[in-house]
């Protein structure tokens, strides 16, 4: 079985990304592996006292993601392709990159933005940083309006 790594980030276009990735997957006989990459600061305000962090704020927001991918998942699965999920926290790429390399991934499925014609607005600085990186191909799926 194909093993795919599909990075998602609740985005407007996400729908639509999945939708393409499971098309993938079904061409394939791949398998979806689902990450979601939540930032490090979620729990950080600024103020008069300057920074401060409330756990609480973080653990809400990190089970609301959760709850979000457990979505994608079972929308996934519906369709008859195998599918698990992560999530984790810190600086996207890396973690990405990582997570294809434990699971032995055959693809990394992204979206491009179909914005403009400048590279990183069109392709995205973490699915151009991933394409740079990666040792595994790296399938850009154009994501439009």
């Amino acid at each position: 079985m194909i093993n795919i790594i599909l990075p998602v980030d609740f985005g407007e276009k996400s729908d639509q990304l999945v939708d393409e990735a499971v098309k993938f997957a079904k061409l394939v006989n791949g398998k979806i592996n689902l990450i979601h990459i939540a930032p490090t600061d979620i729990g950080f305000a600024i103020g008069d006292m300057g920074y401060q962090y409330f756990p609480e704020v973080e653990e809400n927001e990190i089970r609301e993601e959760l709850v979000l991918l457990n979505k994608i998942n079972q929308k996934v699965l519906a369709h008859d392709i195998d599918c698990e999920h992560i999530l984790k926290q810190g600086i996207a790429k890396d973690i990405i990159l990582e997570y294809a390399d434990t699971k032995n991934a055959d693809f990394i499925v992204m979206g491009s933005h179909g914005r403009s014609g400048i590279y990183d607005v069109f392709i995205g600085s973490l699915t151009k940083g991933i394409t740079k990186s990666s040792k595994i191909p790296v399938l850009v799926l154009p994501i439009h309006e």
